[in-house]
Formats: structure tokens, sequence, C-alpha cells
């Protein structure tokens, strides 16, 4: 798998994204700049954390100009895997690539710990490698993490099993404990924990692992189906 990571002025989880994916996977890992026109090449896209162009305005407000965006809008609607970890969940709502908003944390604090999910759904191509409603152990590191969205929204995410990650506990104050959410058409996932800083024992947790190991079986197979 040919994966692509996304590096914005202010990114800084890149290198844990590109570590995830070769050590992990055996993925064929490259950093992509913002400034690049075109990402038609790569078999799946990551939007790593950070905080890019500052979070000025707002997180992934700016980002989500870059000239890069364009080529992951028109990758995602012909149905290429797009993953965003923390800002880059924030960039895929900016750029209305997945629906709802980011707010301040509920305590108005950075969080920086461990923390647990609950895998609401395992049909999606992320996921099958999860058992539905198992608990996994994941970092998340935040000030900007308090997912919202109005109450049509939420009731179309739950009716179409968008929602695929929730806290456990309530970690920030995001609507209906929402850690994670896909896109209707199962190819976009957007999350504010850190599944990359959880691929190893050493780490603390490696319940990341199965997300990128889901990802991986998925191209697998799909290019089994295609040839």
């Amino acid at each position: 798998m040919k994966a692509a990571v996304l590096v914005f002025p202010g990114s800084n989880c890149d290198h844990d994204m590109y570590y995830a994916l070769e050590k992990g996977i055996g993925a064929d890992v490259e950093f992509v700049r913002h400034t690049e026109k075109s990402v038609a090449e790569y078999d799946a896209i990551f939007i790593p954390g950070g905080f890019s162009y500052g979070d000025y305005l707002r997180s992934g407000a700016i980002a989500r100009f870059a000239p890069v965006m364009e080529s992951v809008v028109e990758e995602a609607e012909k149905g290429k895997p797009v993953l965003g970890v923390c800002n880059g969940f924030q960039v895929l709502l900016e750029a209305g690539l997945l629906p709802g908003a980011m707010k301040r944390n509920k305590d108005l604090k950075f969080i920086c710990r461990q923390v647990e999910l609950r895998v609401e759904e395992n049909s999606s191509l992320f996921t099958q490698d999860y058992q539905a409603g198992e608990t996994i152990k994941v970092p998340v590191a935040h000030g900007d993490g308090n997912y919202y969205c109005d109450d049509e929204t939420l009731a179309s995410l739950k009716e179409n099993g968008q929602i695929v990650f929730t806290y456990e506990d309530d970690v920030n104050g995001s609507r209906a404990g929402i850690a994670g959410i896909r896109n209707q058409a199962g190819n976009v996932l957007g999350m504010m924990p850190h599944p990359e800083r959880a691929v190893e024992e050493l780490l603390g947790s490696k319940d990341g692992l199965a997300l990128f190991e889901s990802m991986y079986k998925h191209w697998r197979e799909s290019r089994v189906v295609t040839t």
C-alpha cells in the first residue's frame, strides 16, 4: 500500500503516523507537503495531528485551503481511504468531508492522556479487525476536541452507523461522547484520539494497530477483486 502522510506548517504527528504505517503494516510511506497539487498516485491518504497554521482562525480552517486539499477532496469522493487524526479530523470537518464542528474542550484545558474508547461499529474498512462494542485504549492530545453537531446531524450519524468511536467517559464534552466518525460512503474517518501512538506495547497500548491493519486488509482485498 502506498500511503501519503500530509504535512502542513505546524504538523507535529506526521512522523508518528509515518512510523505506524511503515513499521506497523509495512506500507510504502511518503510525506506530501501542503503545497503539492495531487495525491492521486497514493492508495490511502493520512492527515496527521498537530497545529496546522498555528490553529489560527479555527483549528484546520486554513489548512482546508492548502493546495493539496483540493486533490484530497477529489480522491475521497472517488472512494479512496482518508484518515484524519486530531488536527486531521478538524481539517476534514473544515473541508466538508465530514459533518459537524469542533469546539474547545469543556474545561478549556489541553488534554493529553490515555483514554478508553468504545468501538461502535466494525463494518467499515477502518474497523473490521475490531469487535463491535470492544473497548480499546488510545491516547488523546488536544485542546479543541469537543465535537458538536445539531440534532438532525446527530440523528443521521446514528441512523447511518457513522459513529465509529465513542469515549467511555466524558473526556472533552463531545456530543454523544463522539470520538470518531466516518462519512456515509465509509471511506473517510476522522477521530480525535491518536491510533498511531498506540501501535506498540512500549507506548502503553497497541490497540490502535488494528485500525491500520484493517485498512491494509481492505486495500489488499480490493486489489484481488479488481485484478
